[in-house]
């Protein structure tokens, strides 16, 4: 097999150089079909990251409840978060940390 010097991406194409010859330009369409690349997630997927992030917010309470963790263990991480932020971010996959919801564990 001939060894690669270059593989270069422009608009649409892909085009590969070899140890010898002119470069070939490959459609990208021919290769991949627009079908093949997801576009967004399915609601299987949606309901799996809401249950994740009640989840998450599950063991956190639980952890924090039981004194193993402070609202300050991100920061110990090097992460400069708080509490705050973190229960931000998991709202925002669709969780709740005041009543965290796992009645979608049979959807996902």
């Amino acid at each position: 097999m001939a060894k690669l010097e270059g593989v270069t991406f422009s608009p649409g194409y892909i085009t590969v150089a070899g140890p010898s010859g002119p470069p070939q330009k490959f459609s990208i369409a021919r290769v991949l079909r627009a079908a093949d690349i997801p576009v967004g997630l399915t609601h299987t997927q949606v309901d799996g990251l809401r249950l994740l992030a009640n989840l998450t917010v599950i063991v956190l309470r639980t952890l924090i409840a039981r004194d193993l963790l402070d609202e300050d263990f991100a920061d110990d991480l090097g992460m400069d978060w708080d509490l705050e932020h973190i229960i931000y971010a998991l709202e925002q996959l669709g969780g709740s940390y005041e009543e965290p919801n796992l009645d979608n564990v049979e959807v996902a």
